[in-house]
């Protein structure tokens, strides 16, 4: 994310006092500094805690307590921008290897199957952000012993939940792959490539979990680190399986499942030990009421996962019919890229969501509202950035999938170029629904997911094509965009009432 990456401009680590001393000093009037009100002693020392706390700033971990200048909130959310974004290039490796190296059908069978997965990995999505919003809002209360607690409870929640979905679908692999079409070399390659990765669902599930403890816990970098290592692990043995040892789809399905392995494992020790973060697992007990506000509270990322494989469904279908399979291929290569692009949206959204649970939680109004505003400008300009790169650089993008084909390489470039002026309302918006879920309002966040990626996308998706033809398809997304950030907008000024992050709050420290 380089176009967003500035330096902090205010030193470390402060304790709650002088957080409060270099706030006062940043935004006080400066007739009033200068006046005879304050002496030249305190003015020197405060200035002597800045320059202090410049030099100590590399050695020191970023707070969640801390006050968030624009460096350092750039800076804390920066590991998990990268980290989303590697993440988004999984599918593109994995699809990358498996067409080249084991052949068009069992690379078909793999984005058959596929989102089936995903789906149930959804269960760590929204336990990772709703345990998340209420463990960092328990941190913000002061009461680390039960916020640790509430974290062991929903690491073993996610567990259970997701083994016990992995078997039935591990059992019921084959009627699953005949209910979504597959037949003959794709019906036995869906099959393969399923049951293998159902048996390392419950570790993917807490490698999902575990990437937004990791920045609950103060440990971003840790975060990205083990996603990193895990999509490196993941490409070489891609590379070895398919390539050199010929293991076909199945390498593919245990390539992934080893880079899993370890996404979800290293977590597992890490925090089962002494560490230098927030949280630690230890002995819980059985929060039926916890259990359920974070599920309650986690459930649009649950929603998002699962309108997003209903609507690719949808999209196929209506290119299918429209244009045929050089239309599905479009969408296709569309997808391949935005997921890139929105990646760093998603990853700024769940890097910043545990300081805003935490100031929440400590009813630091301030602060709440300096994150508020800061993160909707950010966003604002980044949106505008990432809609003139993709303009700019659609035909190089599209080229890596499609220069083979001049006729689809057009089509694609088109639609790219219609689909991308979306980038300019997402970012706000995908960011609205993670914000009320750090609030610990599942519900307004579920109705915002919910609209934006599910009942809008429908209805664009249905309409426009009735005036635009081909073109309303893929301005089907941008008009579901535009309706979404109507609806975030009315949220965010009927709800500065209940969580007071509106201006009126912004001189509160």
């Amino acid at each position: 994310m380089t176009t967003l990456m500035r330096t902090a401009t205010i030193g470390a680590v402060w304790s709650e006092s002088t957080n409060k001393d270099i706030f006062f000093l940043e935004n006080a009037d400066k007739k009033m500094a200068g006046s005879g009100l304050f002496s030249k002693k305190i003015n020197l020392d405060l200035s002597q805690k800045v320059m202090l706390g410049k030099k100590e700033e590399k050695n020191v971990h970023i707070q969640l307590s801390d006050h968030f200048t624009t460096g350092r909130l750039l800076r804390f959310v920066l590991p998990s921008v990268i980290m989303m974004v590697c993440t988004s290039l999984y599918s593109i490796v994995d699809g990358f290897f498996v067409s080249n190296y084991a052949g068009k059908t069992p690379f078909a069978a793999l984005n058959l199957i596929f989102p089936v997965l995903m789906c149930i990995a959804a269960i760590g999505f929204m336990l990772g952000t709703g345990g998340s919003a209420i463990v960092s809002r328990t941190l913000g209360q002061r009461k680390k012993e039960k916020a640790n607690e509430y974290f062991t409870l929903m690491i073993l929640a996610g567990f259970v939940m997701s083994t016990a979905v992995a078997i039935l679908c591990f059992i019921f692999t084959p009627e699953i792959s005949v209910a979504l079409g597959a037949e003959g070399e794709m019906l036995e390659n869906c099959i393969v490539y399923g049951r293998i990765l159902f048996v390392f669902l419950p570790v993917f599930v807490l490698q999902n979990m575990f990437q937004n403890f990791f920045v609950t816990a103060q440990r971003p970098d840790m975060s990205l680190k083990v996603s990193l290592c895990s999509g490196v692990l993941n490409g070489v043995l891609d590379f070895v399986f398919l390539a050199i040892f010929e293991w076909g789809i199945a390498g593919a399905a245990l390539a992934t499942g080893i880079g899993q392995l370890f996404g979800g494992i290293f977590p597992l020790i890490y925090f089962s030990r002494e560490n230098d973060s927030l949280l630690r697992l230890c002995p819980t007990k059985m929060d039926w009421s916890i259990l359920w506000e974070a599920c309650s509270n986690g459930i649009s990322e649950m929603v998002s996962n699962l309108s997003m494989s209903t609507i690719n469904i949808l999209y196929n279908f209506l290119l299918m019919k429209m244009v045929g399979e050089d239309g599905v291929a479009a969408y296709g290569v569309i997808m391949y890229v935005n997921f890139v692009f929105t990646s760093i949206f998603i990853g700024y959204s769940v890097g910043s969501a545990p300081v805003i649970g935490y100031h929440y939680g400590a009813q630091n109004h301030g602060e709440l509202h300096n994150l508020y505003s800061k993160s909707i400008r950010l966003l604002t300009v980044t949106g505008l950035i990432m809609t003139i790169l993709a303009e700019v650089l659609c035909r190089p993008l599209v080229g890596i999938f499609v220069s083979y084909d001049p006729d689809l390489m057009e089509m694609t470039c088109h639609g790219f170029r219609l689909y991308s002026l979306m980038f300019l309302l997402t970012g706000v918006n995908i960011w609205s629904s993670a914000f009320f879920t750090a609030l610990s309002n599942g519900k307004i966040s579920a109705i915002l997911s919910f609209l934006r990626t599910f009942v809008f996308q429908i209805g664009a998706v249905f309409l426009l094509p009735l005036v635009l033809d081909l073109n309303g398809i893929w301005l089907a997304v941008v008009a579901a965009e535009a309706a979404g950030l109507a609806v975030s907008c009315y949220m965010f000024v009927t709800q500065e009432r209940v969580y007071h992050y509106g201006s009126a709050w912004k001189k509160e420290t």
